[in-house]
């Protein structure tokens, strides 16, 4: 079966909710509404950069290490779901400064920090799920992360 043979349907889906006929429902249009909510207009979105291994590292991927490379900034994510709750460490290279601030957000919470002289961060007990990491500094537009989807 082709995408071409699925056309049909599709067309009559469109159709019927142009028409009124079959209404998204409540919790779609809800969770597009705090999805919106999350954007960050102006910011700039970080695109993912090869991590190499660890000297010592262990292969069995836990923690797991992100790398997002913007603006002339590196963002390291460590990740690690335990007791159902999401840790969330990292680095900013080069430091961005004292008054940086961090900010991991999930759709349900997020936590602000103001990283260490070396770049370091850390955030503890998030609900596991989705998180991106944002690096806010003065005078200039913030950097993001993608959204990360995590789960143990």
């Amino acid at each position: 079966m082709t995408d071409d043979d699925h056309l049909p349907t599709y067309l009559l889906a469109a159709l019927r909710m142009a028409a009124g006929a079959d209404p998204v429902p409540g919790r779609v249009s809800a969770a597009a509404r705090a999805a919106f909510a999350l954007r960050l207009p102006g910011a700039v979105v970080a695109s993912p950069a090869e991590v190499g291994p660890g000297v010592g590292a262990r292969s069995e991927g836990r923690p797991v290490m992100h790398r997002f490379a913007a603006d002339g900034l590196i963002l390291d994510v460590e990740v690690t779901v335990a007791d159902d709750r999401l840790d969330v460490a990292g680095q900013v290279s080069p430091a961005p400064g004292p008054d940086a601030r961090i900010e991991v957000r999930t759709p349900g919470a997020g936590s602000s920090r103001v990283p260490s002289e070396t770049g370091h961060f850390a955030v503890a007990g998030l609900p596991p799920g989705w998180v991106s990491v944002v690096c806010h500094r003065p005078d200039r537009a913030p950097v993001a992360t993608r959204w990360l989807h995590v789960r143990d």
